[in-house]
């Protein structure tokens, strides 16, 4: 049967700045969709605060619009209720590495079978370009007068170091390389997380498309082994020429937590009846 590639679109327009990276994800994001050849009704985007939070409310899927630096764990909670769903938990460097940092954390731990995708611009867009903690070390914003004293946050190497087993890059103004991306994410049997190098053309115009195409490359292009942790990790640090790797950094197996789980080990938790579920000895132990 052939699908309808224009099934992941709907009629209202992203309010996105012209020449916004968002568009760019947005576009690769229904490109894997397409791919992965799933329905609507089988995928379930969850979204934090932020521009990149929005994107929710343009793909024709579920959506959950919650708050700021949560969208991780509504997306665990959607994934154990029921498995059968795509989940994809969705935000920006600010929503996800500052307000979010610790749910990103634990869920890196966890290892739960959803995917990550993280705009990453170096600033709270939304809020008119604060400096975030992946903005560059004396980057003048209307908190930072006088330029972020702050190193940046990089987050692969924490990704990598906390237990993720998928960590990847791409670059929002290369669609297709990025759409291939986060369908193999998606595929990955466990947490994926795919950062994303956005463009902000507003609050971050120095890193314009022209400043990330004269430094981003792919890992593969240097023979890269993504089941080499050692190798990902050290390819996470900050080159000294200032090109930007991107592509597959890691890549383990490891038991999802839903796997370990007895209670889901019949059912997911929307497959259970609970109708004759008592709680009053719990609630008694808990007042």
């Amino acid at each position: 049967m052939t699908m309808d590639p224009t099934r992941f679109n709907r009629e209202a327009k992203p309010t996105w700045c012209p020449g916004c990276g968002n568009f760019g994800i947005q576009n690769a994001l229904k490109k894997a969709l397409n791919a992965l050849e799933l329905e609507p009704h089988q995928v379930l985007l969850s979204t934090g605060i932020g521009c990149s939070g929005k994107i929710s409310h343009w793909i024709n899927a579920y959506g959950f619009h919650g708050l700021h630096g949560r969208s991780l764990p509504v997306a665990i909670g959607m994934k154990l209720a029921s498995h059968a769903l795509t989940v994809i938990a969705e935000g920006g460097d600010g929503d996800g590495y500052s307000e979010g940092m610790g749910h990103f954390i634990h869920a890196c731990r966890r290892n739960v079978d959803i995917t990550y995708l993280v705009h990453n611009n170096g600033v709270f867009g939304l809020t008119t370009g604060q400096v975030s903690p992946t903005g560059d070390q004396g980057f003048v914003s209307s908190t930072t007068p006088h330029g972020a004293l702050e190193r940046p946050f990089h987050p692969l190497a924490l990704a990598i170091g906390a237990g993720t087993t998928y960590v990847a890059r791409g670059f929002s103004g290369d669609s297709e390389r990025l759409a291939g991306l986060i369908a193999d994410a998606v595929r990955h049997p466990g947490f994926a997380v795919v950062d994303i190098l956005q463009v902000c053309v507003s609050f971050n115009p120095d890193k314009s498309y022209k400043w990330y195409q004269e430094r981003v490359f792919d890992l593969d292009a240097e023979g890269h082994d993504p089941a080499d942790r050692a190798a990902a990790l050290a390819a996470t640090e900050p080159r000294e020429d200032g090109r930007l790797p991107t592509g597959l950094f890691y890549r383990a197996e490891a038991p999802t937590l839903e796997a370990g789980l007895p209670q889901l080990a019949g059912a997911p938790l929307v497959d259970h009846d609970i109708a004759a579920v008592d709680v009053a000895p719990l609630m008694e132990g808990l007042i």
